[in-house]
């Protein structure tokens, strides 16, 4: 048994989907949670610079005394693997758990990708499906827009500007005749339903956000660190104004955060 929080970091609020899934699963846990709001997106920026990033948030998580870390980003689980496999607590990202559901599900072998360009870029996600089987056929594609209209809560399948990026971003993996698509950036959940609608039923779509808040029960079970509490309490750390992230973070969450939202500021070494 371990009391300690789970931690949970993320550029912005994508990663809130992750949260809402870990609140469900495991409601006797606390949660600490940080959106990096005052640098989103990650997926743009240079390798050197994610990695600082994704350094100083681990740290900023650790600073509250977190158990299990969980990077729920796409971009900084595809680069800083490293960062993540030499904390001092078990840390874990989307990219393994997510590619091997996907695997798992298809059953034409052919599996798309949407996520930052950063994570796209690196191939990540495409490594771990190969290493699990090789003859899968991928396409990937980014979707550098996705994250500015989950942020801004243009999420609707009646919202005519989030319709037409979407058919346009998705065109290439339509084209390919894909029957599963990882929505590799947390972000992307949130704008299912105008995939699913697109893409039609046909196409299962692979939640990073879920896939490794499962991963992650299973890991805290399997080391007897689950907590013993029966409700948990969650806090949300951004680093810039809270107030636009309370506001969005409701569709996330599904509930509200008003009262439990603070502003802080990751540190260089």
């Amino acid at each position: 048994m371990d009391k300690r929080p789970i931690g949970v970091f993320d550029s912005g609020l994508g990663g809130l989907t992750a949260v809402r899934r870990l609140q469900e699963l495991l409601p006797g846990e606390d949660i600490v949670y940080f959106g990096d709001t005052g640098r989103v997106p990650y997926g743009t920026r240079s390798r050197d610079t994610i990695l600082r990033y994704a350094d100083e948030d681990c740290r900023l998580l650790l600073a509250h005394d977190v158990k299990f870390i969980i990077a729920a980003c796409g971009t900084v689980s595809s680069v800083a693997q490293n960062i993540l496999a030499n904390l001092p607590v078990p840390a874990i990202g989307v990219v393994e758990p997510t590619a091997a559901e996907a695997a798992a599900a298809t059953k034409n072998g052919k599996i798309g990708i949407i996520g930052t360009a950063a994570t796209v870029r690196s191939a990540s996600f495409e490594k771990a499906l190969l290493a699990i089987n090789p003859a899968l056929q991928i396409t990937a594609t980014p979707c550098p827009m996705f994250v500015p209209l989950v942020e801004n809560g243009w999420i609707s399948p009646e919202d005519e500007v989030a319709t037409l990026t979407v058919r346009r971003y998705l065109a290439t993996i339509k084209a390919a005749g894909v029957d599963t698509l990882i929505l590799g950036c947390t972000h992307f959940p949130l704008l299912a339903p105008i995939i699913a609608q697109e893409l039609g039923s046909g196409v299962t779509l692979i939640d990073s956000g879920y896939e490794t808040a499962r991963l992650c029960v299973r890991l805290l079970d399997e080391t007897e660190k689950l907590s013993p509490n029966k409700i948990g309490s969650s806090r949300y750390y951004v680093s810039d104004q809270p107030e636009g992230f309370s506001q969005v973070a409701e569709i996330f969450l599904g509930h509200s955060v008003k009262q439990e939202v603070e502003m802080v500021h990751p540190t260089a070494k």
